[in-house]
C-alpha cells in the first residue's frame, strides 16, 4: 500500500508509525501540517480508500481546536481531574493519540471490507473528539444513569509516599490481600476497612477518597518495608518510574502489537462477503473472553464495525452486569463496554465448557481475550491449540506487559502508568507525578487490541492463513508516552512546563483555552474570573484567541449546545457516546 498523508502531527505522527509498521509506503505532503489529516490509501486489489482525521468532528470547529479544547469540551479534563477536585488538562496528546489509533483502525477496515469483495464504503472519518467522547463513555453513561453512584465521588486517592520519599501504587484486586497489606504495616482497621470501596471503586469512579491515615501509614514506613508487606500480602506495589529511567531501558518495538500467521497452515477457504452497504466486518464473528475494560472494549469497537460479538460469560453471567449504578437493572458502565453482544455461558475450568468453547471457535473469525498470563495455555486454550480446531482463525491476546519487561508488577491500569512512566507524562512540571486515576491505558489498549485484531483479520484474508495477534497495555502507554520519552533521550525536559493545560476559573465555572492561546489567557486571568465562561470564551475569541467552556457536569453532556443531538440510549435507556467514525 502505498499512503498519502497530511494534516497536523499530533493527528498523524502515530498513524504513521503504525502503517510503517504494516508494510505501508506512508509519504507526507509537503506543506500539508494544517487542517484536517488526511491518508489516502491506494493498492493492489484495494483500490482506493481514504481516512479523515479532525479536531472536531462532532463538536464546532471552535470548540475543538486543538487537544486542550477537546479534553475541555468533551468531559476528559473533568474526569482526569477528579482526584484533584477540579477540571486539570492531561498534559499528554491523549484524544489525538487515541483518533489516531482509530484511523488506522478505520482504514485497515475499509480495506478488509474491499479486500472481502463487498461494496463497503471507501471513506472513513473519525476525530479527536469522537475518541475522547469514546474514552469518557463510561463515565458519561453512570452519570447518566437513574441510579446513584456506590460510592462516593470525593478527591482523593493513590499514589501513597514511603518514608523516604518514593511514591508507589498498590494493588489489590481483593479485600484480602488489601487488609493483609496495611495490618502489616500497622495501619488502624477502621481505615483500612473504609478505604476498601472508594480503592475498589476507583477504576470506576476515576477518584479514590482514602483515609488519610493509610497515607500516613505509608509515609511511617521504609520502601523495604512497604515491598517486604506486599510480597507477603498478595498485594503488589510499583515505585513510580520517571520518563528518564523508561528512556534508559530498551527502546520500545516498532509497533505495540505483533502479528504471527500460524506456522504451516494451509490456506481455507474465505469468509463470505459483506451486502453492498455494509459495514465491513459484516458476516464476521469474533468470540470475546475479556474481563474490565481492555478486551471487552476492543472487542465493542469490533461490533461497531459490524462483527457479530459473542461474549463468553461465566455459569450465572458477569458479575459486572449489575455493578451500580444501572439502567433497567443492567450496569450503565457495563452496556457502554458491552452492549449489542451476544453472552454464552460457559464453565471454561470444566471439560465441558472447554470443548463448548472450541467448539464455538470452530465457527469463529476471532477469539479475543486477556486473560492472565499462563491462563490459555493452562486451559488448553492457547493460540497452538485453537489453530488445530480453525487454521482461520484469528486469536488475539490483549495482554498487560507481552512478556517484554521481566519482573513486571499485575498488569493493570494504574501499574502500567506507574511502571511506564505515564504517571509523570500527564502532569505538567509543577504538579507531582501521579498516575491519572482515569482509565487511560485500559481504554487505549482496547483500541491497540482493536488494531490489532484488524491487522490480522487483513493478513488472513490476503493469505488465507490464520493470525496470532498479541497486543499490551505496555504497548498502549508507550504509543502515549513516545514524544515524551524522546525528549527524554535526547536530554531536553520530558515534562511540559507549569500550569499546562490547566483550565482558568471563571464567574460560573471553567475555561480552557488552546495552548497556543494559553499564555494569553491567563494573562487576562483577573478579567476572566469575572466574567461567565460563555462571555470569557466570546471576549477571548474577539481577540483572535481559541477557547472553549470545560464540562464539569456529565449530566449535562447530552443537552450541552455543543453536543446536542449526538448522545442516543440504548433500550435500557442508559447513553450511547457517538460511534469513533463515520463511512461514506
Amino acid at each position: 500500500m502505498d499512503i498519502q498523508v497530511s494534516g497536523p502531527a499530533a493527528l498523524t505522527a502515530p498513524a504513521l508509525g503504525r502503517l510503517g509498521a504494516l508494510g505501508a509506503t506512508a509519504r507526507e505532503s509537503p506543506g500539508g501540517r494544517r487542517g484536517a489529516a488526511r491518508f489516502a490509501a491506494t493498492g493492489p486489489g484495494a483500490g482506493a480508500v481514504t481516512a479523515h482525521t479532525a479536531w472536531a468532528d462532532v463538536l464546532p470547529d471552535a470548540d475543538a481546536a486543538d487537544e486542550a479544547t477537546v479534553q475541555a469540551a468533551t468531559g476528559v479534563m473533568q474526569v482526569h481531574g477528579r482526584r484533584d477536585g477540579g477540571p486539570r488538562g492531561l498534559a499528554v496528546d491523549y484524544a489525538a493519540t487515541c483518533a489516531s489509533v482509530l484511523t488506522v483502525q478505520g482504514l485497515l477496515a475499509a480495506l478488509l471490507g474491499r479486500a472481502r469483495g463487498g461494496g463497503v464504503a471507501a471513506e472513513v472519518s473519525t476525530g479527536a473528539d469522537r475518541a475522547a467522547l469514546l474514552a469518557v463513555s463510561q463515565y458519561a453513561a453512570a452519570a447518566n444513569a437513574p441510579e446513584a453512584e456506590a460510592v462516593p465521588s470525593a478527591p482523593g486517592g493513590p499514589p501513597f509516599t514511603a518514608a523516604c520519599g518514593t511514591r508507589f501504587e498498590l494493588e489489590a484486586l481483593e479485600p484480602a490481600p488489601w487488609a493483609r497489606f496495611w495490618r502489616a504495616l500497622g495501619a488502624p482497621e477502621e481505615a483500612l476497612r473504609t478505604g476498601w470501596p472508594a480503592f475498589q471503586f476507583r477504576y470506576a469512579t476515576a477518584s479514590a477518597p482514602l483515609p488519610e491515615a493509610l497515607h500516613r501509614t505509608a509515609r511511617a514506613a521504609s520502601w523495604a518495608r512497604i515491598r517486604e508487606a506486599a510480597a507477603a500480602s498478595g498485594a503488589e506495589v510499583c515505585a513510580l518510574h520517571t520518563l528518564a529511567e523508561r528512556a534508559a531501558e530498551a527502546a520500545a518495538p516498532d509497533a505495540p502489537w505483533t502479528l504471527t500467521p500460524y506456522a504451516g497452515a494451509k490456506p481455507a477457504a474465505a469468509a463470505p462477503s459483506p451486502p453492498s452497504g455494509a459495514l465491513p466486518l459484516s458476516g464476521l464473528t469474533v468470540l470475546e473472553a475479556g474481563r474490565r475494560i481492555q478486551a471487552p472494549l476492543a472487542a465493542h469497537l469490533l461490533g461497531l464495525l459490524g462483527a457479530d460479538v459473542v461474549r463468553i460469560e461465566p455459569p450465572g453471567g458477569d458479575p459486572l452486569r449489575g455493578m451500580p449504578p444501572c439502567a433497567s437493572g443492567v450496569s450503565a458502565r457495563w452496556l457502554a463496554l458491552n452492549r449489542g453482544k451476544r453472552a454464552v455461558e460457559a464453565d471454561i475450568k470444566s471439560p465441558g465448557g472447554r470443548a463448548a468453547l472450541c467448539e464455538l471457535a470452530a465457527g469463529a473469525d476471532v477469539f479475543l481475550h486477556n486473560w492472565a498470563p499462563g491462563k490459555a495455555e493452562e486451559l488448553g486454550l492457547c493460540a497452538d491449540s485453537l489453530a488445530s480446531v480453525n487454521p482461520r482463525l484469528v486469536y488475539a491476546y490483549t495482554s498487560g506487559w507481552a512478556g517484554r519487561l521481566p519482573g513486571a508488577p499485575m498488569g493493570t491500569d494504574f501499574m502500567v502508568q506507574a511502571r511506564t512512566g505515564v504517571g509523570e507524562a500527564v502532569r505538567p512540571a509543577d504538579e507531582p507525578p501521579a498516575p491519572s486515576l482515569m482509565t487511560l491505558i485500559d481504554v487505549l489498549g482496547g483500541l491497540v487490541g482493536a488494531e490489532a485484531v484488524l491487522a490480522g483479520l487483513l493478513l488472513r484474508e490476503r493469505t488465507g492463513r490464520g493470525v496470532a495477534v498479541e497486543s499490551s497495555l505496555l504497548g498502549a502507554a508507550e504509543t502515549l508516552t513516545a514524544p515524551a520519552v524522546r525528549r527524554a533521550a535526547g536530554g531536553r525536559d520530558p515534562r511540559r512546563p507549569a500550569g499546562f493545560r490547566r483550565p482558568l476559573p471563571t464567574a460560573d465555572g471553567w475555561l480552557a483555552p488552546a495552548d497556543g492561546s494559553a499564555a494569553g489567557a491567563r494573562a487576562e486571568s483577573a478579567h476572566i474570573r469575572e466574567l461567565t465562561s460563555h462571555q470569557a470564551v466570546a471576549a477571548l475569541r474577539e481577540r483572535g484567541r481559541s477557547a472553549t467552556a470545560v464540562t464539569t457536569d456529565l449530566t449535562a453532556l447530552p443537552e450541552d449546545p455543543r453536543l446536542r443531538g449526538a448522545f442516543t440510549r440504548d433500550p435500557h435507556g442508559s447513553l450511547i457516546v457517538p460511534s469513533p467514525w463515520r463511512f461514506a
